[in-house]
């Protein structure tokens, strides 16, 4: 089988995640145990993460917020009433 035009299908088809996924999967030799619907499942699983964090990252961008930030850069020393728990 021939994974380059697969690869290529996949991107024409707009399903870039299960692309990276299947050459990834074509360069691990032991991808071979597993069955075919567990191959599917992981590419998949694979499509749905890649999409997930594409959605994630536009929704960042079009925030436009102005500091990048963190839940452990919170000073609770700081007399505001926050509980750390």
């Amino acid at each position: 089988m021939l994974t380059h035009p697969t690869i290529e299908k996949l991107h024409a088809l707009r399903l870039s995640g299960m692309a990276q996924a299947f050459a990834t999967q074509c360069q691990s030799p032991e991808i071979g145990v597993l069955s075919f619907e567990e191959r599917l499942g992981l590419l998949l699983d694979e499509e749905s993460t890649y999409r997930d964090s594409k959605r994630l990252t536009a929704r960042l961008r079009l925030a436009a917020l102005r500091q990048n930030a963190c839940l452990e850069d919170i000073d609770y020393r700081h007399p505001r009433g926050l509980d750390k728990s």
